[in-house]
C-alpha cells in the first residue's frame, strides 16, 4: 500500500474510493494466449487494513469461489475501511479442466508459493500472484474444500503459535481450529512466514456449491471484518463452542484395512464415542462385514463421500475433544426426544 492509500500492483493502481475488476496475466497457453486470473480490488474511502480473499487454488474446489464473489460483488462495501483483494479463482487452468491440480505436469499450485520468477510453470504463476496480490496485504483468508470423494465440516487451519494468525483464526469464529504451521509451498504457510497472517478455511466437498456452508463461511468473513474494524456494522461472532486441536490432542485419519464398499454411519461434524461403529466395509455379496470403530471420543471433521475404497484409503478424519467441549457438543447434537445422533 502506498503512502497515498493506493493499492498498487505491477501494471495498475487502485486509489481510495475506487474498485477495479481486472484479469491479471500469470502465464500463457501452448498457443501463446494469456492465462489470466480474475481479481477484484476494492479500496475503501477510509483507511484500514488490506485483506485478501482467495479460492480455488485447487481448481475443483468451488465453495470458496462463491464466498469470494459474494463479498466482492454483493456486499455493501460503501463504508469499507481498508482494502479488499478478492481472487475467486487462483488456479484458472485447473478450474477450466475441473481438476485439482494444474494440467501442466499435474503440479499443485498450493505447493508452489511463494514461487520463483525463473522456475517451473507452477512457480512462475505462484510468484506473480504472491508478489502482486499477497505480499501487499495485512491478513489473508484462503478458502478450500476437501478433495473429491470426501467432505469436511467447516473448520479453520492456522498456526496458533503465531500471534497474528491466532487473532485472525479466533476472529473467524469457527467451532474447530486445527493448529499447525502451513506446509512448505502452501499459500497459508508462505504468506504467514512472509508477515501476512493467513488462515485456511476448509468446508464441504469438491465440484459443487453447498449453500449452508457458503453462508457459514460468509458469517466468518463478517466476523473478521468486525475484528479488524473494516466494517463497523458487523460484530465478532462467538460460535457457541470452540475447540483448538493442538499437538497434544489426538487426531488421525482412519484408513481402510480392506478393500470394499463403505456404509458410513455418521455425517461430517458428528460426535462419536470410543468404540462407536463409524462405518462398515462390505464385499459385493454383503457376507463379509468389517466394522471400523472409533479409537477415541472425538469429532468427525472429515468423512468419505465416495463409498468405495482400497486398503489404505482414508475413511474419516477424527479429532479428540476435551471433556467440557464434548458435553456441549453432545447437548447440541442430541435431538429433543433424547435419542443420540
Amino acid at each position: 500500500m502506498n503512502d497515498d492509500g493506493a493499492f498498487t500492483y505491477n501494471g495498475g493502481k487502485v486509489s481510495p474510493g475506487e474498485t477495479q475488476n481486472i484479469r491479471y496475466g500469470i502465464s500463457e497457453t501452448y498457443l501463446g494466449d494469456p492465462v489470466r486470473i480474475p481479481v477484484t480490488i476494492i479500496n475503501g474511502k477510509k483507511p484500514g487494513p488490506t485483506a485478501f480473499l482467495s479460492a480455488a487454488a485447487h481448481g475443483d474446489e468451488l465453495n470458496g469461489i462463491e464466498v469470494v464473489r459474494e463479498v466482492a460483488h454483493e456486499w455493501d462495501l460503501t463504508d469499507l475501511a481498508g482494502t479488499l483483494v478478492c481472487m475467486p479463482v487462483l488456479n484458472v487452468p485447473g478450474f477450466l479442466a475441473q481438476q485439482r491440480y494444474l494440467p501442466i505436469y499435474d503440479r499443485d499450485l498450493n505447493r508452489s508459493f511463494p514461487g520463483r520468477e525463473a522456475s517451473t510453470s507452477a512457480k512462475r504463476m505462484a510468484y506473480r500472484i504472491f508478489k502482486n496480490f499477497i505480499e501487499p496485504c495485512d491478513i489473508g483468508l484462503d478458502f478450500h474444500t476437501s478433495t473429491r470423494g470426501r467432505t469436511n465440516m467447516l473448520h479453520v487451519r492456522a498456526d496458533m503459535a503465531d500471534v497474528k494468525s491466532h487473532r485472525l483464526a479466533m476472529a473467524y469464529g469457527s467451532n474447530v481450529i486445527l493448529d499447525s504451521e502451513g506446509p512448505d509451498g502452501t499459500l497459508r504457510g508462505e504468506a504467514t512466514r512472509a508477515g501476512v497472517p493467513t488462515i485456511t478455511i476448509e468446508m464441504g466437498e469438491a465440484h459443487r456449491f453447498q449453500r449452508t456452508l457458503i453462508d457459514d463461511a460468509l458469517a466468518g468473513v463478517e466476523s473478521v471484518f468486525a475484528e479488524y474494524g473494516m466494517l463497523e456494522q458487523t460484530a465478532v461472532r462467538w460460535p457457541g463452542w470452540r475447540t483448538i486441536i493442538t499437538g497434544d490432542r489426538e487426531k488421525t485419519w482412519i484408513r481402510a484395512d480392506v478393500g470394499g464398499i463403505v456404509d458410513m454411519h455418521y455425517e461430517r461434524g458428528a460426535l462419536v464415542h470410543e468404540g462407536d461403529r463409524i462405518c462398515t466395509i462390505t464385499n459385493p455379496f454383503k457376507n463379509d462385514n468389517i466394522v471400523v470403530e472409533a479409537p477415541f471420543t472425538g469429532l468427525l471433521v472429515g468423512i468419505l463421500e465416495n463409498p468405495v475404497v482400497y486398503p489404505g484409503n482414508p475413511l474419516c478424519h477424527l479429532v479428540e475433544l476435551g471433556e467440557t467441549t464434548r458435553r456441549v457438543v453432545e447437548l447440541e447434537q442430541t435431538p429433543p426426544n433424547g435419542d443420540a445422533t
